[in-house]
């Protein structure tokens, strides 16, 4: 059953184009040409390359994000008290959903009102610091400008950066650089550990829309390559990072508290996301995959499906696309940036429980 499995998943079918077979693509060089093609068993490499990277952002977050943030005059903790409740905070351990505090608060004779200030006010004290948050996009922004360059650098002298048809002209007899493949597995190994980060680094309001653009991405650039389609794969590697590069420096600057340059820098970000993300994503990636690929072969199922979870990652752009342009409409009219660019942490609407009034504290509230 189990070879049944493994010979329908491995099916010429899904993964090639009709009358190519596995032996006509087979990994290494094709004889008699400078071709080489892909070597799906390289994409195990990416999991050592997660391991690296989640290892050198902890040093560098140790030795050089953190102090780096503290020398900027950004404080760790939060200064925020709550008095000791036993049952409360046992019941906020256990995480009753709302309708259950009414219940809560008659028990302790106090008002609901008071139960939830001090629930909203226990939740902020769990909530990660500005530190944190700074940390986090300082990792996130080396790693996005460093992919940006060396992406640049890798893809400055190949033909389909300047014309996105010989992404699909030959196909799918086109061979794979070095440069090439290592851009896909540090690339994969990155959004790999930035998936399993997802779960201990600050849990903001788009988790879930994270979890399925990282999944997206990792599928898209895992099949691409299996399907020797790493052309196109390297383009939207390239231009996915463009906006992210900058998006990143943008909240690490609002968290050190250069409030004008952040807002200069958000500018900058909203317009790039547009262009990029929107626009040029649009027409390069999916306007190509769609319709001027079917000039130069026939489609078959992966390919179907690698243009689907495109229009996913589209999807998502959009989203991201509205809660950018609520950010800014909101800049402008308060005159500042409020709230984290993009998404923010789950606790956002508690901010303001950080400086309630004090005339509760009497009681233990």
């Amino acid at each position: 059953m189990l070879k049944t499995l493994l010979d329908a998943f491995w099916s010429e079918a899904l993964w090639l184009p009709p009358n190519v077979t596995w032996s006509d693509v087979a990994p290494g060089p094709r004889p008699g040409t400078a071709v080489v093609y892909t070597d799906h068993r390289h994409l195990w490499l990416t999991v050592p390359m997660a391991l690296i990277l989640i290892m050198l952002r902890f040093v560098l977050d140790k030795y050089i994000f953190a102090p780096f943030g503290k020398a900027l005059g950004i404080k760790h903790d939060r200064n925020i008290e709550v008095p000791p409740n036993h049952k409360l905070e046992a019941a906020y351990k256990a995480n009753p959903a709302s309708k259950q505090l009414c219940a809560l608060a008659k028990q302790l004779d106090l008002s609901e009102r008071q139960v939830q200030r001090w629930w909203r006010r226990r939740r902020l004290q769990d909530k990660p610091s500005t530190l944190v948050k700074f940390r986090e996009s300082c990792w996130r922004a080396t790693f996005y400008f460093y992919n940006l360059m060396v992406g640049w650098m890798v893809l400055w002298d190949k033909e389909w950066l300047w014309d996105v048809d010989y992404c699909y002209i030959g196909y799918p007899h086109q061979g794979v650089t070095n440069d090439i493949e290592w851009l896909y597995i540090v690339a994969l190994g990155f959004y790999l550990s930035q998936t399993l980060s997802l779960y201990v680094d600050v849990r903001r309001k788009d988790f879930w829309q994270l979890v399925v653009h990282h999944a997206a991405t990792l599928s898209l650039l895992s099949f691409s390559w299996v399907c020797n389609l790493h052309r196109i794969g390297s383009l939207l590697m390239l231009t996915l990072d463009c906006s992210e590069a900058l998006l990143e420096p943008t909240k690490a600057t609002k968290y050190a508290g250069y409030h004008r340059a952040s807002e200069y820098m958000f500018t900058a970000f909203t317009a790039l996301w547009i262009v990029t993300r929107i626009g040029m994503y649009s027409y390069f990636i999916i306007g190509s995959a769609t319709y001027r690929a079917a000039a130069y072969f026939s489609p078959f199922l992966m390919f179907q499906l690698l243009v689907f979870l495109a229009w996913v990652l589209l999807a998502l752009n959009l989203y991201w696309t509205w809660l950018i342009l609520q950010v800014a409409y909101r800049a402008i009219k308060h005159g500042q940036i409020d709230g984290d660019i993009r998404s923010s942490s789950s606790e956002a609407s508690d901010s303001s429980t950080t400086h309630a009034p004090n005339r509760d504290r009497q009681i233990g509230i």
